[in-house]
């Protein structure tokens, strides 16, 4: 019999989600109890096999179809992961994919279907196996998204205040952003559009609304706040 590389170089392939939803100035993270061994019962992130005759984009699509009821979620590859010895029940090359989705009432009776939860950065729970350092990746994606391009429609609802917005930067970043030189660096931009409808809870004045501009390019060639926002620790 010749020897066949192919069956001799097999491993498992699989595909993990890192969910982030923004909710109540919340930045958080979906976390599902594992339902098989190992570490079954245990918090992970959102994961399946990727099929066969299946890319592994399109298996992060269904994974996310089959938790949330959505199949317009906006994902994006970060990083492949392929210790041998990263899952213990066995050699399982996983590909990350990171998720946006805004989070409404509908999102959290699929959730909470399907037994998931969400959880904020700072009060994550104890996960399996290698899924802090996949939410590390992440994390650093994002901010690097955030630093290169003005973050948040896939995260805030339609119409939002430069308050709304500072503060999901705030959540991304883990720091405070001045709020006069966040203001006057974002519409600065030219991306975002000023409604004529006031959010009234924010100050006696009111706060103007805004939302992203159709078609208008968002990414920069450097970045956005370098040098450009004091921040206060």
């Amino acid at each position: 019999m010749l020897y066949n590389e192919y069956e001799e170089y097999k491993r498992l392939f699989s595909v993990d989600c890192t969910i982030f939803g923004y909710e109540e100035d919340k930045l958080k993270l979906l976390f599902f109890k594992r339902r098989i061994e190992p570490c079954k019962g245990k918090w992970s992130l959102l994961g399946g096999w990727v099929r066969k005759n299946e890319a592994s984009e399109d298996a992060a699509q269904r994974v996310l179809l089959d938790l949330t009821g959505l199949d317009n979620v906006f994902q994006e590859q970060v990083y492949t992961f392929s210790k041998p010895d990263r899952d213990p029940g066995g050699e399982v090359l996983t590909v990350e994919y990171y998720a946006l989705i805004k989070i409404d009432n509908r999102i959290n009776e699929i959730v909470e279907k399907n037994g998931a939860s969400w959880f904020e950065l700072n009060q994550l729970p104890e996960l399996i196996f290698d899924h802090n350092e996949l939410i590390e990746r992440a994390l650093d994606k994002i901010r690097k998204k955030a630093n290169n391009e003005l973050f948040g429609k896939h995260l805030l609802p339609e119409k939002f205040t430069i308050t709304n917005l500072r503060q999901l930067y705030n959540e991304i970043f883990q720091t405070r952003f001045d709020p006069g030189n966040f203001r006057k660096k974002v519409l600065s931009l030219g991306v975002l559009e000023k409604l004529d409808e006031k959010d009234m809870s924010e100050s006696r004045k009111g706060a103007f609304y805004y939302r992203f501009k159709e078609n208008k390019e968002l990414t920069y060639t450097m970045p956005i706040f370098k040098r450009a926002i004091n921040i206060n620790n």
